[in-house]
């Protein structure tokens, strides 16, 4: 059998430490979990949800993927949302991008990737509905940057536009989406000011009766 030796190693200390500060914390996590926050994030290894909003363990019901993506063909994504809103009774989902995001600058650079560029034509779609504004800005860092702050606005009206959301709010569920932006350079968060919290906030076009 091939082992990860240091990792399981470090696995130890960890637990070790956890339990040394308290004693109960792996009993009490094992008991259930009851998250008030579905945080959907890129698979960017520096972009963590639990050490960036500062919670413990059990706190955060995550999804990630490259450049937090709602797509309405995901069943993955759709499953987590699904289980997120009506099991866990999530009150808030979070869409989180990141500045520097590869999957951002992959789609934007106009070259071949493999399998993943299926993926990112998602993204591209983004770029041509904003070409305007995108090609208007002054350097590629704003262009990018922009892209990820555009393309969290485009995921949070995906997920207010399914079934899953929308059923919510129709029994009067309190569940409120939520665009947010990191930047990895300081670690800080920043409200991308899109959010809604009812039918009534998104497009006639995309409500459901």
């Amino acid at each position: 059998m091939r082992v990860l030796k240091h990792l399981f190693d470090q696995n130890k200390k960890w637990a070790a430490r956890i339990r040394k500060t308290d004693p109960d914390f792996f009993t009490n996590l094992s008991r259930q979990q009851n998250p008030e926050y579905l945080w959907i994030g890129c698979s960017d290894s520096r972009v963590p949800a639990n050490q960036i909003v500062d919670v413990l363990p059990g706190e955060v019901f995550v999804h990630r993927n490259i450049a937090n993506l709602v797509i309405h063909t995901d069943l993955n994504c759709l499953s987590v949302i699904q289980y997120a809103v009506d099991m866990l009774k999530v009150k808030h989902i979070i869409v989180c991008g990141h500045y520097g995001c590869g999957g951002i600058q992959a789609a934007m650079d106009n070259q071949r990737h493999g399998l993943i560029d299926n993926w990112l034509r998602h993204i591209r779609d983004i770029y041509r509905y904003h070409q305007a504004e995108i090609d208007s800005l002054p350097d590629e860092q704003a262009k990018l940057e922009r892209m990820c702050e555009l393309n969290v606005v485009e995921q949070v009206a995906n997920v207010c536009h399914t079934t899953i959301v929308q059923n919510a709010w129709k029994v009067g569920q309190e569940l409120t989406v939520h665009g947010w932006a990191y930047r990895l350079e300081d670690g800080i968060l920043k409200d991308l000011d899109v959010c809604a919290g009812s039918a009534e906030e998104i497009t006639r076009t995309h409500r459901i009766k």
